[in-house]
């Protein structure tokens, strides 16, 4: 019986290994004795690599072949090559520069840009800006300097921020509507020499408060509706001026509508409207209100500036402005708030703005001032990141410079 036994055994083993696939029969070459041939190709450096990885461990007698065993984590293919049988590979779209660019999903250029220029007029010269490094506040005469510079470029569209002398600021903030003040005349300047340039001025009270907030305050309350009143005389008094777009940065309930109305009462119903949708009460704009001299007298701005914690109260906010009449709807700050960008791309039609604020820019700054990043290469992954969560307009203060390294580059 255990003769029987034995013999059928022998049989059944000799039948599973006729029966068992081979290397050969998935069109793989039989494993080569240690030391074959095999195809050696060049990389860019010039190392030539034996891609059969054969030998390599013989001085490791503990070291895995994962080519071997019952179940090996690689295979060989026709030249003996250790193989990964996998057909998609994605990394097939990334071999080269030329087929990276051809299957690029988003693209940055400066006409995606908004450049934010601030102005003075407290002297001569400019002021360097020391928590914005790269930045001042220009003269007029600088500002139009700056404009053409980054019109030449390739940038077309541009923001304007006062600062006003602490003379002229009141709670009401009468001068923001005074058609003699900085704002008008810096606009109507750019446009008399560049006209086709495009202007957006900068509609809210806190550069012209002395209570340092973007509304008239009352007992330590920013008053809602007569603070729109006032950015209803701004808006007009700008776009007599010339401004081609309007951006109330204010976040009271209800301006946009109420600016459209003024606006368009008053003919000038091509003018735009970037409406400041999911503007946060953000620890990010410091640096900008050095810029203006413009820090809270008081409190801070979370009463009308959105708690960052929340995501589907910018959507409330989007409703709102598209139904009121807003043309493009901000997001701001830009970076930490991508997700926001996201949300907002998914759920309107409009154009979506992103703003990459002042605490971002002088974080890049101290980094690469410091060597330890790549200015160039963390701006430009930057901006492409707007883009990618969404953003089809950027307010940058890299715009120039961006568009420089864009144009150096040939990267659009």
């Amino acid at each position: 019986t255990m003769k029987v036994l034995s013999t059928a055994l022998l049989l059944l083993v000799g039948s599973a290994s006729a029966f068992s696939p081979s290397p050969s029969s998935f069109g793989i070459r039989p494993l080569s004795p240690l030391g074959a041939k095999t195809v050696d190709r060049a990389s860019n450096d010039g190392e030539i690599v034996d891609r059969s990885l054969r030998g390599i461990d013989s001085s490791n007698a503990s070291a895995s072949d994962p080519t071997s065993g019952p179940r090996p984590a690689l295979i060989r293919n026709n030249a003996d090559e250790v193989w990964v049988p996998q057909r998609a590979r994605p990394r097939r779209n990334r071999k080269s520069a030329a087929v990276r660019s051809m299957v690029r999903e988003n693209i940055v250029t400066p006409a995606n840009f908004i450049y934010p220029l601030f102005i003075h007029e407290d002297g001569p010269e400019n002021v360097p800006i020391e928590s914005m490094p790269g930045c001042q506040r220009h003269t007029l005469e600088s500002m139009l300097r700056e404009v053409g510079e980054a019109m030449e470029q390739g940038v077309g569209t541009f923001v304007l921020f006062p600062k006003v002398p602490d003379a002229l600021k009141t709670n009401l903030g009468v001068e923001a509507y005074n058609p003699e003040g900085i704002v008008p005349r810096a606009v109507a300047m750019i446009k008399e020499k560049y006209p086709e340039a495009v202007v957006t001025t900068d509609v809210a009270l806190d550069p012209y408060s002395d209570q340092g907030h973007d509304g008239i305050v009352e007992n330590g309350k920013i008053l809602n509706d007569a603070t729109i009143a006032q950015l209803c005389k701004q808006a007009v008094c700008q776009a007599r001026a010339g401004a081609d777009i309007v951006a109330p940065s204010d976040m009271m309930d209800g301006r946009v509508g109420a600016i459209r109305d003024a606006l368009d009462a008053e003919g000038f119903v091509d003018v735009s409207i970037l409406a400041y949708t999911a503007k946060y009460a953000s620890a990010y704009y410091g640096p900008f209100r050095d810029a203006l001299d413009s820090h809270p007298g008081f409190g801070d701005k979370k009463t009308y500036q959105q708690d960052p914690a929340n995501g589907r109260e910018a959507l409330v906010e989007a409703t709102l402005d598209a139904a009121e009449g807003a043309d493009m709807l901000m997001v701001k700050p830009g970076m930490p708030y991508l997700d926001v960008i996201r949300r907002l791309k998914d759920h309107s039609d409009l154009p979506i703005a992103a703003y990459h604020v002042s605490g971002e820019y002088a974080m890049i700054k101290a980094a690469c001032e410091r060597g330890w990043l790549d200015e160039k290469d963390v701006v430009l992954e930057t901006l492409t990141c707007f883009k990618r969560a969404g953003a089809d307009i950027i307010l940058t203060y890299y715009a120039k410079q961006a568009a420089i390294w864009l144009n150096e580059d040939g990267l659009y």
